[in-house]
């Protein structure tokens, strides 16, 4: 079965053996699923995300979403081939990695988790918005140092302050009037 898609009047549509799927359609199973997933119904959800992977098999959030379901069935080696189908699909994405980490991790497999768990922090690093400065506008180029900014010295000691001494007094007066 070959999976085509098309643009219908501004609308796109999913098409699988004749049958038209439209993406409206397929956001609404996903919402479906998602709901099932928060419910704890993780039977319901893998149902839900499998026909969304049936009229759209490159569609990535249901994939990595059906992964998360099948580890909460704690059906791991599932759920790590659907997280590989998912990293086919966004190789460089963190929570790829995360979830395979997650999924090895309760397998037992350290080893692959320590390498997902690595992938996912690189994956971190290479994220639009990761740099640890703000530029400022000048884009990728190299900047001059920024002079830093003038320090100033605290003074040695602050000036009195008579609405302390006043309350001061008033207690010091009370005390001794007891």
């Amino acid at each position: 079965m070959r999976l085509a898609k098309r643009l219908l009047h501004g609308a796109v549509e999913v098409t699988l053996s004749g049958r038209l799927v439209s993406m409206d359609e397929l956001q609404e199973q996903f919402d479906d699923a998602t709901f099932a997933f928060s419910k704890g119904e993780y039977e319901q959800a893998v149902d839900g995300f499998n026909a969304i992977l049936a009229a759209d098999r490159n569609h990535f959030d249901a994939r990595m979403s059906l992964s998360m379901s099948l580890c909460r069935l704690e059906q791991y080696e599932r759920a790590i081939q659907e997280g590989h189908k998912a990293e086919k699909l966004r190789p460089n994405d963190q929570l790829v990695h995360t979830n395979l980490s997650l999924f090895y991790v309760k397998t037992g497999n350290k080893e692959a988790a320590e390498h997902h768990g690595l992938q996912s922090k690189i994956a971190s690093w290479k994220q639009p918005g990761a740099d640890a400065a703000p530029s400022s506008g000048g884009g990728d180029r190299l900047q001059m140092a920024q002079p830093k900014a003038e320090s100033f010295k605290l003074p040695g000691k602050f000036p009195d302050m008579p609405w302390r001494k006043n309350r001061n007094k008033g207690q010091a007066e009370d005390d001794t009037d007891e």
